[in-house]
């Protein structure tokens, strides 16, 4: 896999990051990725995996091509040896137009390729995507928000109470708050913010992508909208979860 050793150093390079900042990012030690650089060692599959996603690359173009050669002069190869030398948090926006497209283009880098893209500072090396959202499940996160989320590689590391983007095959594109019940070990449940919405459960089988947010963007001045039907359902809701917990104390 001398190949693929060598690709591994170019991209790092390419990116600007030390051996000690790619290696974090793949969740190894920084020995490892040198073994690897150095062709001492063949990089695992699940670490060539993860080079793929973050690069946008195939593990046969990973394996196969040398990638500090020329790629060729086509349009989608120009676009996308740009994209390599972008910075590390360019963050693709998926608007609410492109959701039904997503879920069979997710993994498609063409299609990628046509999202706009933007930028945030704050945010520290990883893997990024933003998702516009609508409705009022998630109040007081208004409709129209965009949520930016970080890759999460594997359900097990899905963190309970909080806010995700729950990519899947049967619910679409959707922000909710996620709990895991260790009786339910191939679900996850859903929460709304909004309790007049009701939990639910997907199939961790059925999960194409998890993002975990780490920034919401609004409109400015943007306010909160309850009606009277809303504040009602909340507070009849709130009653009956103080009542249950009165009950299990008791």
């Amino acid at each position: 896999m001398s190949i693929a050793c060598r690709n591994l150093k170019y991209l790092r390079k390419l990116r600007g990051w030390t051996q000690e900042e790619f290696a974090a990012k793949l969740k190894i030690k920084r020995s490892l990725l040198g073994a690897y650089e150095e062709e001492r060692a063949d990089p695992r599959i699940e670490v060539l995996e993860k080079v793929g996603d973050m690069f946008k690359l195939s593990l046969d173009e990973l394996l196969r091509k040398e990638l500090n050669e020329a790629k060729g002069s086509s349009y989608m190869a120009k676009r996308r040896a740009m994209k390599l030398a972008a910075a590390s948090n360019e963050i693709q926006l998926v608007p609410v137009k492109a959701a039904a497209g997503y879920l069979a283009g997710y993994g498609d880098p063409e299609f990628l390729d046509e999202l706009n893209t933007f930028t945030l500072p704050m945010l520290a090396p990883g893997q990024y995507r933003a998702f516009e959202i609508v409705g009022d499940s998630m109040l007081p996160t208004q409709s129209g928000s965009v949520i930016v989320g970080e890759k999460v590689d594997d359900t097990n590391e899905v963190k309970s109470n909080e806010t995700y983007i729950v990519v899947s095959r049967n619910e679409g594109i959707v922000y909710k708050r996620v709990m895991k019940n260790n009786k339910l070990k191939n679900k996850l449940t859903l929460i709304s913010d909004n309790t007049a919405y009701q939990p639910y459960h997907v199939n961790t089988d059925d999960v194409i992508e998890i993002w975990k947010a780490q920034m919401i963007i609004s409109k400015a001045n943007a306010q909160p909208r309850w009606d009277v039907n809303q504040l009602a359902s909340l507070v009849s809701n709130l009653q009956e979860q103080v009542s249950v917990m009165k009950k299990k104390m008791n």
